[in-house]
């Protein structure tokens, strides 16, 4: 029973919040364990530690664990010997202590706070979805991590803080899956973050670009979400989530660039519905970058790809606009820029009616006035929506950049424009890596079993193994033939 006891340790003590000392001072006979993301400090003070202190004060011995329920004002103290019951009340915000004398039997005083953390205003904000849970993280990291460890109640999640900012001094916590991770992983991050040397730590997307492998980059090389059913799921993956104190947002990495088209919503819906959602969006994205590009190359080189049908309702849009098809998309598309910018900055219902009216009342007036063809407001219109597909708020930043320099080499080369900047694309993005994991995987280099949640997200009896691209040490998550077996019983 120690053995294990002792293995439990040698794990657990890996962890930054996990607290192993002798109780009240080096003299004392007994020795308290917790984990004190799960406890409530004042209820430490309170009912164990002050209690304690007063008996020492008054010279009354206390030599027998038994002895602590006539003194502490605690109803549920549970007095046992079998390890599997101490490391799993532990794991519920329970203290444990034990005697010196006797490191076999164990006093379990509940200490939990299951109500921190919880509280009216810490629903997602930026990554609603209809299904699934609805908190998300706050900007204490204490309560944070509170979070992770009542969905992960397991001594292998594992929490290593340190300090960042030379006058901020923000507290950084590094958070994984022992037994999974990658140790390289691990290693790289802490690296990269002991290696800092910044003055103040506002936020976690600072960690974001100063540990990225390339800062020259419009793609984001790490996951940031305010969603902690993302981060559990991550974390299970054996991706490793870096938090940041007074940020509400969360990042993870090594990611992929099909990373950015998940949606936590997939795993809530059937099989089948969550893949024709992720084929949807994905579908949104190549239409959002590429089809005002190619509304102007045709229009500008390639008339002759016009259906004969269309050639009329084009040439009446286009009848009175002065420009050319390039002036004209990059007018409309600023127009669409400036009007997210200030809908951004205003106040939510006045940004939300701001956006509205103003798109209804300025591309009316664009068009009446000749400055655009209504089938091209159709078109910006429909590529803005577009980009809104991606569940990621840093990719669709990005996919909003990428069509600028793809609309002017469209309008200086036509379909070769279009042809050498999505060349450029693909050869930056094949150089990109995350910790060392390449962005494009698994499609570079090809994984053929890591597609059963990229492209689509297939059904969980296809999803026990973890994607070789991320290196873990251990690859199933569970049992595929277990999970998915029906099982009747017998009335």
């Amino acid at each position: 029973m120690i053995t294990e006891w002792n293995e439990f340790l040698s794990i657990a003590q890996d962890s930054n919040d996990f607290k192993h000392y002798p109780l009240l001072n080096e003299e004392s006979p007994f020795v308290i364990s917790y984990y004190q993301t799960l406890i409530k400090t004042e209820l430490l003070q309170k009912n164990l530690l002050r209690p304690l202190q007063e008996r020492m004060e008054a010279n009354e011995s206390i030599t027998d664990l038994r002895h602590f329920s006539r003194f502490l004002h605690v109803e549920d103290i549970i007095y046992t010997d079998d390890i599997q019951t101490v490391v799993s009340k532990i794991m519920t915000g329970y203290a444990a202590i034990q005697s010196k004398d006797n490191l076999q039997f164990f006093a379990l005083i509940n200490l939990a706070n299951p109500t921190e953390g919880l509280r009216t205003d810490n629903d997602t904000e930026n990554e609603f979805s209809v299904v699934g849970p609805k908190v998300g993280f706050v900007e204490n990291i204490d309560i944070n991590l509170h979070l992770i460890r009542q969905q992960i109640s397991t001594p292998k999640l594992i929490i290593r803080e340190l300090t960042l900012g030379t006058l901020s001094h923000t507290r950084i916590a590094v958070v994984y899956l022992s037994g999974i991770t990658n140790p390289q992983h691990i290693e790289t991050v802490e690296q990269r973050l002991q290696t800092i040397d910044f003055d103040i730590i506002f936020d976690s997307s600072q960690l974001d670009q100063i540990m990225s492998d390339n800062s020259n980059t419009p793609f984001p090389l790490f996951l940031s979400t305010e969603r902690i059913d993302r981060v559990i799921y991550a974390l299970t993956l054996g991706q490793i989530v870096i938090i940041s104190d007074a940020s509400p947002y969360v990042i993870t990495g090594p990611t992929t660039i099909f990373d950015f088209f998940i949606s936590p919503e997939d795993y809530y819906l059937p099989w089948i519905l969550s893949s024709l959602f992720r084929l949807i969006r994905i579908f949104g994205v190549l239409f959002s970058i590429l089809m005002t590009p190619a509304y102007t190359a045709v229009l500008t080189f390639h008339l002759e790809m016009i259906p004969q049908d269309m050639l009329a309702p084009i040439i009446l849009s286009r009848k009175y606009v002065p420009f050319p098809p390039v002036l004209e998309v990059l007018f409309l598309e600023l127009t669409i820029e400036f009007l997210r910018e200030a809908g951004a900055r205003l106040p939510t219902k006045v940004g939300q009616t701001l956006g509205i009216v103003g798109g209804i009342v300025i591309g009316q007036a664009s068009v009446e006035a000749a400055l655009t063809s209504n089938i091209l407001l159709i078109i910006v219109a429909l590529s803005a929506l577009a980009s809104f597909t991606t569940p990621i708020y840093k990719m669709s930043n990005t996919i909003r950049f990428l069509r600028f320099p793809l609309i002017i080499l469209s309008g200086i080369w036509g379909g070769l424009g279009i042809a050498i900047g999505l060349m450029f694309m693909l050869t930056h993005l094949l150089q990109l890596k995350s910790l060392g994991t390449p962005y494009l995987a698994p499609l570079y280099p090809f994984r053929r079993r890591s597609f059963a949640d990229s492209f689509i997200r297939s059904s969980y009896s296809r999803t026990a193994r973890r994607s070789a691209i991320m290196r873990v040490i251990s690859q199933w998550r569970y049992d595929p033939d277990k999970a998915t077996q029906k099982r009747d019983i017998d009335e």
